[in-house]
């Protein structure tokens, strides 16, 4: 049986939403812990010319539930409105793209394959299939700003390691 779009797709993105969602938590503890300023996390970047934490989570659920958003228009354009500022608006935006995605039914995402999308950012733009903009585009980009999120983790020295950003594996049920 071939592999549906809603497959291919949903499951992954609830997943990398779940690791985003505990890496906030564990942020958040950590800053407890170790008596950290919680805007030190949420305004740490790598590099200097790179976004911070915020941003990266903020764009794990621009690029599941916003990239969907996107497909139904026909049109995704990035969210530039500032990111959240806190450990508790960045657990809502979260948790609004995780509903968003547990709504998403098998029925509606076979509908999206082969309608025209196009992305536009800055006067540029790319037209796709809707299943390529999905798998192609935002696929790499929520995966590309979780890792991001936790190699800041790691870098601020957060004790967070690959099962951590792994997530909730879908295992074969005994």
């Amino acid at each position: 049986m071939p592999l549906s779009l809603h497959a291919a797709y949903v499951p992954s993105a609830l997943q990398m939403l779940g690791t985003a969602r505990h890496l906030i938590d564990t942020a958040e503890k950590w800053c407890g812990e170790k008596n950290v300023d919680h805007g030190d996390v949420i305004g740490a970047r790598i590099y200097d010319d790179m976004l911070p934490f915020t941003y990266q989570v903020k764009c794990v659920a621009e690029h599941t539930q916003g990239s969907i958003e996107g497909v139904k228009a026909g049109l995704y354009s990035p969210d530039l409105n500032p990111p959240p500022a806190d450990f508790e608006s960045l657990r809502a935006k979260i948790s609004g793209a995780v509903d968003a995605m547990e709504a998403l039914t098998e029925d509606e995402m076979e509908g999206f394959i082969g309608q025209p999308m196009r992305f536009e950012f800055k006067g540029n733009g790319m037209d796709f299939t809707a299943e390529d903009f999905l798998l192609s585009f935002s696929q790499p980009n929520f995966y590309f700003h979780c890792a991001t999120a936790y190699d800041i983790l790691r870098m601020k020295g957060v004790a967070v390691g690959k099962r951590d950003f792994m997530g909730r594996l879908r295992i074969k049920a005994a």
